[in-house]
């Protein structure tokens, strides 16, 4: 088959992406990819990517971050090298319950996160359970609430049966038209990153547990769990985001009382990796922010 694309091999990947400062912890069995860098006394940041992404996709910042605070950042269960969850349950409770288990195997009992787009819904549901752990909660482009077209009991991530092939067949071009929509300059979708994502796709098992969650994710009413949310917190969201759009800011900004939004002209829904710097500033501003 032409476009036949195996999983790539473990070590190989384990070489190329997973060097110092790099580690893994086991919690409740399954081996967590994580890094945590900068001084262990400074204030912890907890970052948490979105669907098909990794740690690195936060390199850029940590680089900064890492000089006054303590930033700890992970492949979220079903993605890069943690690979599979083995129960492969993916509901936002299960999100949750690994979050807090991984936290507390750091011995991290109160932090800000940062939360991208399926890592921001899991940073809200964390929030709205564990109010009095998180001190400030970033939100980028979060998904929790319906887009334009979606309903309540949707499944956001279905794309029916064609779905399925990509355990078997995820052709590179296809990667890196996906990547390019998430972008608003296309350009910036370098080779480097592209085969990044494209390997860690390939990682064993990963795209299995992909296809769980896909099956697993439903769309629900977020606001009374929202109200629960007691940290500051600011809504940050690319103005060109063709994937959760920018208007899903107001849906948050009524539920979130002590929220304030920001939308960063010409920059589309991977914000972190497409400016990386101006949304950094942002972010630092209101972080520091008494």
């Amino acid at each position: 088959m032409i476009f036949f694309t195996p999983d790539m091999d473990r070590q190989e990947l384990l070489q190329r992406y997973a060097q110092p400062p790099s580690q893994f912890i086991s919690v409740n069995g399954l081996k967590v990819h994580y890094r945590d860098t900068g001084d262990k006394a400074l204030p912890v940041l907890v970052l948490l990517h979105g669907f098909g992404s990794s740690l690195h996709t936060w390199d850029d910042w940590s680089a900064v971050l890492d000089k006054n605070y303590r930033v700890v950042r992970l492949d979220l269960p079903g993605f890069g090298l943690t690979g599979g969850a083995p129960d492969d349950k993916y509901s936002d409770q299960a999100d949750v319950e690994r979050l807090e288990d991984f936290l507390k195997a750091l011995g991290i009992t109160e932090c800000s996160i940062i939360g991208h787009s399926m890592g921001g819904k899991i940073a809200w549901n964390f929030a709205s359970t564990y109010p009095k752990q998180v001190q400030r909660l970033v939100l980028i482009a979060p998904d929790g609430f319906p887009v334009p077209g979606q309903v309540i009991g949707q499944r956001p991530y279905d794309v029916g049966w064609i779905g399925g092939l990509i355990q078997f067949v995820m052709p590179k071009f296809l990667v890196k038209k996906s990547l390019e929509s998430a972008f608003y300059d296309p350009s910036n979708v370098t080779s480097e990153l592209l085969d990044r994502y494209f390997d860690l796709l390939r990682a064993p098992s990963v795209r299995q547990a992909i296809l769980e969650r896909m099956r697993q994710t439903f769309t629900s009413d977020p606001v009374e769990r929202l109200q629960r949310i007691t940290a500051p917190t600011l809504l940050l969201w690319g103005e060109v985001d063709k994937m959760i759009p920018c208007v899903n800011s107001q849906d948050y900004a009524r539920a979130l009382p002590h929220s304030q939004v920001v939308i960063l002209p010409k920059v589309g829904h991977l914000l972190q990796e497409d400016s990386p710097q101006i949304a950094l500033q942002v972010m630092q501003d209101f972080l520091a922010a008494r």
